[in-house]
């Protein structure tokens, strides 16, 4: 990775939001995936996801969004200021509004309550809100939905989201790498989405590249 220009000057910022379905690993190490690559991160967890990543992960996250941050910044080795944490129901975060949303959202694990809502519209907490910012700007949003099976209800709703510009990326990872490990099983997604986001990324070798370090 390219090291950062002195300043801490950034680059272009991504918004992160974990939710309540499995897999909170693949969102925590997405983010720490685009602190290496320079990016800055706004984060949202949702109070769900909060109780996934204490079950899941030896990892204790903080609930309020100052002392959350400076534990993501610590986690991920992020400079000062290069994650930002929003709560449930900041709606003065640049997040709410077109005006000063990013380009780019990721929904990373993302239940099928959240596909829902952001389907329908609901835009009840800042989690959905943004991602009804991001549809309404025609931004790049990314659902990473991990739930089986899939409903026709889950299946309608990400239908309906795919016509409107979103990309569905289901946590379902695979296996012609042959990975050695869950770690590598996680990074298999998380390259993927660095793929829809155009960020240069050494996870792991696109079909037919050579491995880095081979």
């Amino acid at each position: 990775m390219q090291p950062l220009e002195q300043g801490n000057t950034f680059k272009a910022p991504v918004s992160v939001a974990l939710t309540g379905a499995s897999g909170a690993q693949y969102g925590l190490r997405l983010i720490e995936v685009l602190v290496e690559a320079g990016h800055e991160v706004w984060v949202m967890i949702s109070k769900a996801a909060h109780m996934v990543i204490a079950t899941e992960t030896d990892i204790d996250l903080p609930a309020k969004p100052e002392r959350l941050q400076e534990a993501l910044t610590a986690l991920s080795r992020a400079q000062g200021g290069q994650i930002r944490c929003f709560g449930r129901e900041d709606w003065m975060a640049p997040v709410a509004s077109g005006s000063g949303a990013p380009s780019a959202m990721v929904i990373c694990p993302c239940s099928t309550g959240t596909l829902s809502a952001v389907a329908t519209g609901a835009s009840n907490n800042l989690i959905e809100r943004a991602a009804d910012v991001t549809i309404k700007e025609r931004r790049t949003l990314i659902m990473v939905p991990r739930e089986t099976p899939f409903s026709a209800i889950h299946l309608e709703h990400m239908l309906t989201l795919s016509r409107l510009g979103a990309v569905i990326l289901p946590a379902a990872p695979g296996f012609y790498h042959r990975p050695d490990s869950v770690d590598a099983l996680i990074d298999f997604i998380v390259a993927r989405i660095l793929n829809q986001l155009g960020i240069h990324h050494r996870l792991m070798p696109r079909w037919g590249e050579q491995a880095p370090n081979s």
